[in-house]
């Protein structure tokens, strides 16, 4: 069986070893060691000067929708995971879609304007499968109607974009530590800022308003990671570069033995932009032809998926308008099975699988 992915295991006695430490203080949450030790590391990696680690990656969305104090109308993506446009909603404001460019995938810069009304304050977008949105174009239409940015990076852990990490833009970045990620804490996610104050705001509503044992500075709500879980990132952290490096071996593979075949599109990476392969997404000329490859991958006993299916602006509750690219995109994109264990000749099977499909 070849799943869409596999989780990347440490070796279990590095990850006892890390456990010890909490088992010997008997300190198992409220940001003990492991945590502020997982935080720090990532600081110093990456250089990024604010960093928060939670409990999973989609409460940082609605942490950061309510510390900057959203209301009314966020522009967002309806092609990423049901998460960025239910976090809205959870918050009590209107997901507003905007389509997406046909080539990177992510949120059409050229279209926001003409969805911004006097009820609009904010922009909520992914980089979808880690590829970066055209920020600087982002950043401009936000300065000019004075509107917040979130960045929904959940498949971003490595990212850089013009040579900075892809956690150090937007007023608010996130991003999930899931089992599945790249780099995963088996549970868990992160908020990012390189706004002082807004850093303060974005802690203290993470661990419930806190502000000492006996004192609080506001409403918040328990997004704190344990741990349980920085354990598991730290076993985790020192294998991500030769991780990294894999599954760009393993993306290669794809690329070089299915380019040939005219009838895929794959994603167009954004310039100035160091990718991290957390994904391998191929678009089928037609959904039925998507779903010809898929049964017949399936008959391989090989099991990719189709992210991001449906479109987001069609589920009922979040009540979208027509989105054309988005919607045909999310009928024809499958996601092919991408992990660190993968071997290279199950890969030459995908593609064999593929080829066989299409012809």
């Amino acid at each position: 069986m070849i799943y869409v992915t596999k989780t990347f295991l440490p070796k279990q006695e590095d990850y006892s070893a890390l456990l010890k430490k909490s088992w010997d203080k008997h300190w198992i949450t409220n940001r003990g060691d492991l945590v502020l030790e997982l935080e720090q590391n990532i600081k110093e990696t990456f250089k990024i000067p604010h960093m928060i680690a939670t409990t999973n990656g989609t409460l940082p969305l609605q942490i950061a929708i309510k510390a900057l104090g959203l209301t009314g109308e966020i522009l967002t993506t309806p092609f990423s995971y049901i998460a960025t446009s239910s976090a809205i909603a959870w918050e009590g404001c209107k997901p507003v879609f905007v389509d997406i460019d046909a080539d990177s995938f992510n949120i059409d810069p050229a279209k926001i304007e003409a969805k911004i009304t006097s009820k609009t304050t904010g922009i909520l977008a992914t980089h979808v499968f880690g590829n970066p949105c055209e920020m600087d174009a982002i950043d401009l239409i936000a300065k000019k109607h004075n509107l917040k940015v979130i960045y929904d990076a959940a498949h971003c852990f490595g990212v850089e974009y013009q040579g900075k990490s892809i956690f150090n833009f937007g007023d608010v970045s996130t991003c999930s530590f899931h089992a599945t990620k790249i780099f995963h804490t088996g549970e868990g996610g992160a908020m990012f800022t390189t706004n002082s104050e807004l850093y303060k705001t974005l802690y203290y509503q993470h661990n419930f308003g806190h502000n000492g044992p006996e004192d609080f500075y506001g409403m918040g709500i328990n997004a704190k990671m344990s741990e349980l879980q920085a354990a598991m990132g730290l076993a985790v952290f020192p294998h991500f570069f030769e991780i990294l490096k894999r599954r760009h071996r393993l993306y290669n593979v794809y690329i070089e033995n299915l380019k040939v075949l005219n009838q895929l599109q794959f994603q167009k990476i954004t310039k100035d932009a160091s990718y991290n392969c957390a994904y391998f997404p191929v678009v089928f000329p037609s959904e039925n032809d998507l779903l010809h490859a898929k049964d017949n991958l399936s008959e391989a006993s090989i099991f990719p998926r189709r992210y991001f299916y449906p479109s987001l602006n069609t589920i009922p509750y979040l009540n979208g308008e027509a989105m054309p690219i988005s919607e045909s995109l999310s009928k024809r994109i499958l996601c092919l099975p991408l992990y660190y264990d993968l071997k290279e000749e199950d890969v030459l099977q995908i593609c064999r699988v593929i080829h066989k499909s299409l012809n």
